[in-house]
């Protein structure tokens, strides 16, 4: 994950959760949390706990968000050198010491800014950083599941016109084929509530729409004609007879690599079994048990299927 795409994903989470941008460029952004998002990232059950308990209005915190170390620090350092360029001479900063050590001698101690902004702390994101596995963790379990209605691309003129929408069910599935390698698909399918009508590639059907969780005027929905544990069975079924039409050539060699390297071990415990002393046998013995079982793990060939996330999407026509 690059440096673009980080920033593009950062970007799409504070607008989704509300998030105040105070300053932005490509490299960063200055940010003022959302109540949501400061109870997602920053780790202060605490004071939301007061805040619950009495009712205040809560103070969220203000973060800088660096998608692009090297170059916000470079722009960073450059603003440095240009401000330094722009100091008054000498002569006039000895003056303003002056001034501000008779303040202090007869006010006491002034600091030095009476309109000077609190500290904002500093987070780079970069893929493995621990602020933007925060961000991951908190899309992952808040976006699981949406619901979303389709944008009409325009207003009928009579006003009392309706125009039906269908309710789909989308639904995003990792397929994960393993053994001592390791590959994954993600299939999107999407089943009418309505018809039952399934189609793949339901994801990109999405993106050709614009989509608002609010409800549109002057649409209706139309009657469902499945449950949802109906339309999932039927997601399962079109994935389950999908995955029979695959080469599974590559778990007949898993399964040979695995034979080869249950003789391999045995080749090796069971000598030392036979000739073990009985006070040492049944440890060799339960060794070679545990070997065995973490070589079949390793190599065993395997096909799981599991919903990344899912939502219900209310799209325009009757499908």
């Amino acid at each position: 994950m690059n440096e673009k795409q980080v920033h593009k994903f950062v970007n799409r989470y504070l607008e989704a959760t509300e998030c105040s941008i105070l300053e932005k460029s490509p490299a960063h952004f200055t940010v003022k949390l959302s109540p949501f998002a400061d109870r997602e990232l920053t780790n202060r059950p605490y004071y939301w706990s007061f805040v619950d308990r009495v009712g205040a209005e809560p103070e969220t915190m203000t973060y800088l968000l660096v998608t692009d170390k090297q170059k916000y620090d470079a722009e960073e350092e450059s603003k440095a050198k240009a401000k330094a360029s722009d100091q008054p001479d000498a002569s006039a900063t000895s003056q303003d010491a002056a001034a501000n050590a008779a303040l202090g001698r007869s006010l006491g101690f002034i600091h030095g800014s009476l309109a000077a902004p609190a500290r904002v702390p500093r987070e780079d994101l970069y893929f493995g950083a621990r602020k933007l596995d925060q961000l991951f963790d908190a899309a992952k379990s808040k976006g699981s599941y949406v619901y979303l209605f389709q944008e009409p691309d325009k207003r009928s003129s009579n006003p009392f016109s309706s125009t039906p929408y269908t309710a789909w069910l989308g639904v995003n599935m990792r397929v994960e084929f393993a053994c001592d390698r390791k590959r994954e698909e993600i299939h999107c399918f999407g089943v009418s509530l309505a018809t039952g009508l399934c189609v793949e590639q339901f994801h990109d059907r999405l993106l050709s729409h614009k989509l608002t969780p609010r409800l549109p005027a002057n649409i209706h929905i139309t009657k469902n004609g499945l449950s949802f544990n109906k339309a999932l069975g039927i997601v399962e079924q079109a994935l389950e007879r999908k995955l029979r039409g695959y080469d599974y050539s590559w778990a007949a060699d898993a399964s040979a690599r695995l034979e080869e390297e249950l003789v391999r071990i045995g080749s090796y415990y069971e000598p030392l079994i036979k000739n073990a002393i009985a006070e040492t046998r049944q440890a060799i013995e339960e060794q070679f048990t545990q070997r065995q079982a973490e070589i079949r793990w390793q190599y065993e060939p395997r096909v799981t299927a599991s919903a990344i996330n899912c939502g219900i999407f209310h799209l325009e026509g009757i499908d």
